[in-house]
């Protein structure tokens, strides 16, 4: 009996402390979402003001947002934002978040900027990534300028020869021992830019705010 009585009492003391580990990470969560937001929000305003300067548009570019989703061309099922330039009501370029699904250590998510109508591409950036440190990881600027080399060029085509590693014939370095990763982003962004030419007139005419700029 008393060992019966003893077990219930360890087992409302777990509880206890279960709950109040819930309440303690429900809490944390509620005082840091507003601080995380806000981070995010200036990680995605220095990104955009870079890729598209201040001075070729004149509409507020970080609220001027939309949402898309094509698994096939964006990598994702996900709603991903899409920013839009204007300048005198005008469209003037986009940044757009896309996916690479098929890099080394799962997705790497991406930023494009790309000029309206042709899609040159205006910068690229990574926002989010797995792979492997000293390796794959030199798609982050801040170990090399790699993402540099897709500045100004936009493929001819969804078949473009030229818009490949240099591995597979085409025009982009890849990095030593870790060509996967290049790859897949070579890849995303040329599916990015054949996602805007088939859908740019779609992208600055649809409404609507992203969920995270309200």
């Amino acid at each position: 009996m008393m060992m019966f009585s003893a077990a219930r009492k360890n087992g409302l003391i777990l509880g206890i402390f279960a709950l109040a580990c819930t309440a303690l990470l429900a809490g944390t969560h509620e005082l840091t979402k507003d601080r995380i937001a806000e981070q995010k929000e200036a990680q995605r305003l220095k990104i955009l003001n870079a890729m598209i300067p201040k001075a070729s548009h004149d509409n507020d570019l970080y609220h001027d947002c939309t949402e898309v989703s094509d698994p096939a061309l964006l990598g994702t099922k996900d709603p991903l934002a899409v920013f839009r330039a204007r300048k005198n009501g005008k469209p003037v370029a986009l940044a757009m978040e896309t996916v690479a699904p098929d890099g080394y250590s799962g997705a790497i998510s991406l930023m494009v900027g790309m000029s309206y109508p042709d899609g040159t591409v205006l910068g690229v950036e990574v926002l989010e990534h797995k792979e492997t440190p000293g390796l794959g990881d030199k798609i982050e600027r801040r170990k090399s300028s790699w993402l540099d080399e897709f500045t100004g060029k936009s493929p001819t085509g969804p078949s473009d020869p030229a818009w490949a590693v240099k591995k597979d014939g085409g025009q982009f370095d890849q990095f030593t021992g870790a060509t996967i990763t290049p790859r897949a982003v070579v890849k995303a962004v040329g599916r990015t830019v054949e996602y805007f030419r088939q859908n740019k007139d779609a992208l600055f005419a649809a409404t609507g705010q992203c969920g995270g700029t309200q």
